[in-house]
């Protein structure tokens, strides 16, 4: 079963997604079933209240549970006041109309978390890399998802560094995934380059990814998003597979924005939804494309006063690099977790390490609250965002010159 619609001229009024939830629902008997409903985090723009509200109308009186697992991957857990504003309700709402309804962060950090469902092979994993990674890779994931008899994943579709678009599977693993697939899955991304994944429909990562989620027993249904700022451009629902399939084509068409020529400076102005470079590190992944060589990306975000709530202490250890300083010094670097290394490099860029010299193509430089003397220390260029009036910087394009507003979701390209 698949059903969905996407425009590149107009978006979808609620009643064409409430048609498309009531055409889907009618086929699929949920009667007295438990279900689990895995949404993304604050990180992600996409319409989730309507969703909650849609799905409590037309399964809340129907079924045995409707609860809503957040696939935080290793981001921060979510307080309660927060997981209301993702969801759309006040904790009045959350307490009397939806009593019923229980939203759980992804307790990643607690190893009780897991269970482990299979593994990826050696054999699997080499060919998989094309024979640039060799290892076993345990699958394990949240056990949540083993007391319920229907999993749904709601959640959006955007081009992205490590696994060449979002969405689909892509919500087990990271979203709710145990850290070994998580470090084989980024690591192999970053063997391969952000630069050759991100806005690439079909990568050896999205292979991985739906080999792990092949172990999932319980039955999947994706309702993947394409969102705009202005509003809802396309619903696909079926398989995560599938779901994912028609997601990606029209996110390619949305999401990713052409140019003549690649700029010298870009100046990525951040939203509150980032609330670290680990996060805000998007505004360098999806302009890297459009930078000139040895031009620069400046993240400004004022608001952003941490690395990584989560590996902030790791990255103090091993900075950020381009992808050989780590291959050429594996001994040293093999037993950090690959993930983080995966977002170092992804962060630098392409560039090159030889005879023990670091050459970058492009430059990283943060205007964030993050102080002059860490941004150093690891390895990131330093400027004080009082300094940056973005009036300034807006309109010299002729120059080389770009400002994106709300960088991190949208891709650029030459």
């Amino acid at each position: 079963m698949f059903i969905g619609t996407g425009y590149t001229d107009r978006f979808l009024t609620e009643a064409e997604v409430h048609n498309l939830i009531a055409e889907v629902l009618t086929q699929v008997d949920l009667a007295g079933k438990r279900v689990l409903v895995i949404i993304p985090d604050h990180t992600r723009t996409a319409p989730i209240p309507l969703f909650f509200r849609l799905f409590h109308e037309f399964l809340g009186e129907k079924v045995a549970a409707l609860d809503y697992l957040v696939a935080l991957g290793t981001h921060q857990p979510m307080s309660e006041e927060a997981l209301n504003r993702l969801v759309g309700v006040t904790a009045e709402e959350r307490a009397r109309r939806y009593a019923d309804v229980h939203i759980y962060n992804h307790e990643w950090a607690d190893p009780a978390t897991f269970t482990t469902i299979g593994v990826i092979t050696e054999h699997e994993t080499r060919a998989l890399s094309n024979g640039m990674l060799s290892l076993d890779v345990p699958v394990r994931i949240n056990k949540m998802i083993l007391d319920y008899d229907q999993l749904i994943i709601c959640g959006p579709t955007f081009p992205h560094e490590v696994v060449g678009f979002s969405g689909g599977n892509k919500y087990f693993f990271p979203g709710i995934s145990g850290p070994e697939v998580i470090n084989f899955t980024h690591w192999l991304g970053a063997v391969i380059t952000s630069m050759e994944i991100i806005g690439t429909k079909h990568t050896p990562v999205r292979q991985a990814i739906d080999r792990a989620a092949s172990f999932i027993n319980v039955p999947k249904l994706c309702f993947s998003l394409v969102v705009c700022d202005e509003g809802l451009a396309g619903l696909f629902i079926g398989t995560p597979e599938e779901a994912y399939e028609h997601a990606a084509d029209l996110s390619a068409k949305l999401h990713i924005i052409y140019v003549d020529k690649p700029f010298k400076r870009v100046l990525s102005v951040m939203p509150e939804m980032y609330d670290d470079l680990w996060t805000a590190a998007k505004g360098m992944y999806k302009l890297e494309p459009a930078i000139a060589d040895g031009g620069e990306v400046i993240i400004y975000a004022p608001h952003i006063t941490e690395v990584s709530y989560t590996h902030g202490r790791i990255i103090d250890q091993i900075g950020y690099h381009v992808r050989d300083y780590f291959l050429k010094q594996w001994e040293r670097f093999k037993d950090y977790p690959w993930g983080v290394l995966a977002h170092s490099t992804h962060l630098r860029g392409i560039g090159t390490f030889e005879n023990g010299v670091e050459k970058p193509r492009i430059q990283v430089t943060l205007a964030t609250g993050i102080p002059e003397e860490r941004c150093r220390r690891i390895n990131l260029g330093y400027l004080d965002p009082a300094t940056i009036d973005i009036a300034e910087w807006e309109g010299r394009e002729d120059e080389g010159i770009l400002v994106v507003h709300k960088a991190g979701e949208m891709l650029y390209r030459v």
